[in-house]
C-alpha cells in the first residue's frame, strides 16, 4: 500500500512527531510506501510531492513547524479542484491519504472521504478548540510559552506601575488565554467565548493598584466588548477559508484602559512565537500517539475517520464528528478564572 502524508493550515509544534510515528510505524509494521505531499492541499492539487521515508523523518521529532510544509490552500474554492486531487492521488499509485490538520484541513478531508477518497485525519491546533477530541497536540507548547512570557512580564509590570495586557491566539476559543491565564497569575483572563464589560475591567485594574501590585490581563485575539461587539481585524482581507487576519484587541484595550484610568498600560502579543520551536514533552507524547493510532486506522482500511484523545486513550470519531462544531469553553470553566480577577 503506498499512503500519502500532508499537513495544513497554520505551522504547530508536534507535527513532524506525527510525521515521524506514521511513517515509521507504517514501514516498519505493514510495510507501506509513502509519499509527501508538500505545503497542505496544494500539494495533493498541484502534485508537489517529496520522498517520505526513514532517512526524511530520522531526527525530526523535536523539531518545530514541519517538514512537509504547509498552506491554507482549499480545493473546493478552485475550479476542478476535487478532480485534479484525484487524478493526482492516482498518479502516484496513492491508496490513502493522512491529513493532519486543523478545523479547515480537516473539514476538506471530510468532504473528500464523502467523495470516495481513503483518508484518515489526524487534528491538530493550538487554539484546542476542535471536537471529539480533549486535546490537540500543539496546545500545551502555546500555553507553556504564554505562561512564561506572563511570568516574566509580572516583574515589568511591577517595577513600573504599569498595567500589562497580553495578547494570545484563539480566534473563537479561548483555551490558550484561560490556561496561561490561570497558571501564569493573571488578573484578568478576557476571551471570545465572554463578551468583556470594559468598565468592569477597569475597576479590576484599580483594585489590583490597591493592593500595591500591578494588573497583568491575558486577552484572546478574538475576544469582543460587549459594548463593540466586533472582534478587532488586522486586515479586511480573507483567506481561502474565509477567515479574516485577527490582532489588536491588546493595543486597543491597552489605549482604553489608559484613557478610563490613568494608569499607564501596554499591550504584549505573542503572536506566531506561540506556536513556533520545540514542542513540550506532552506535545512530542501526544504528537506521537496520534500518528500511530492514524496509520493502524489506514491498514485497517478504517477510512473517514480522524484519530482522537479521550481521557488517556486514543480513539477513532467520524471526521464529521471532529469538524462539525467548535469546542469552546463552558460559563462554568471560565468562572474558575474569575475567582482570581482584580
Amino acid at each position: 500500500m503506498r499512503v500519502g502524508v500532508l499537513t495544513g493550515g497554520g505551522d504547530c509544534p508536534g507535527l513532524n512527531a506525527v510525521i515521524r510515528a506514521v511513517v515509521r510505524k507504517g514501514i516498519g509494521e505493514y510495510g507501506f510506501d509513502f509519499v509527501g505531499f508538500r505545503d497542505g492541499w496544494r500539494g495533493p492539487l498541484e502534485n508537489v510531492t517529496m520522498p517520505l521515508g526513514i532517512d526524511e523523518v530520522r531526527g525530526i521529532l523535536p523539531r518545530g513547524g514541519t517538514v512537509l510544509k504547509s498552506s491554507r490552500t482549499n480545493p473546493f474554492k478552485i475550479d476542478g479542484g476535487v478532480e485534479r486531487i484525484k487524478d493526482n492521488l492516482a498518479a502516484n499509485d496513492v491508496d490513502a491519504l493522512v491529513a493532519i490538520g486543523g478545523e479547515d484541513t480537516l473539514g476538506v478531508a471530510t468532504k473528500l472521504a464523502a467523495l470516495d477518497v481513503n483518508v484518515v485525519g489526524v487534528p491538530k491546533t493550538i487554539d484546542n478548540d476542535l471536537s471529539g477530541t480533549d486535546f490537540t497536540f500543539g496546545f500545551d507548547t502555546a500555553v507553556n510559552i504564554a505562561m512564561e512570557a506572563i511570568d516574566r512580564l509580572h516583574t515589568t509590570a511591577e517595577s513600573h506601575h504599569r498595567v500589562l495586557v497580553v495578547e494570545v491566539m484563539g480566534r473563537h476559543a479561548g483555551w490558550i488565554a484561560l490556561h496561561a491565564g490561570i497558571a501564569g497569575g493573571a488578573n484578568v483572563v478576557l476571551i471570545p467565548e465572554q463578551p468583556f464589560d470594559i468598565g468592569r475591567v477597569c475597576e479590576y485594574v484599580e483594585k489590583r493598584f490597591e493592593s500595591h501590585y500591578s494588573p497583568i490581563i491575558v486577552v484572546s485575539e478574538g475576544a469582543v466588548p460587549v459594548e463593540g461587539g466586533d472582534m478587532t481585524v488586522a486586515s479586511g482581507e480573507l483567506d481561502a477559508f474565509g477567515h479574516v487576519r485577527l490582532g489588536g484587541i491588546g493595543d486597543r484595550l491597552a489605549g482604553e484602559i489608559e484613557q478610563r484610568t490613568g494608569k499607564e498600560a501596554r499591550a504584549v502579543v505573542l503572536g506566531h512565537v506561540q506556536r513556533g520551536g520545540t514542542p513540550t514533552a506532552f506535545d512530542r507524547w501526544l504528537a506521537t500517539r496520534f500518528g500511530l493510532h492514524a496509520i493502524t486506522a489506514v491498514a485497517e482500511k478504517d477510512y473517514g475517520k480522524m484519530v482522537a484523545l479521550r481521557g488517556t486513550d486514543i480513539v477513532r470519531v467520524p471526521l464529521s464528528e471532529g469538524t462539525g462544531e467548535l469546542k469552546l469553553v463552558k460559563p462554568e470553566q471560565y468562572a474558575e478564572a474569575q475567582v482570581f480577577f482584580g
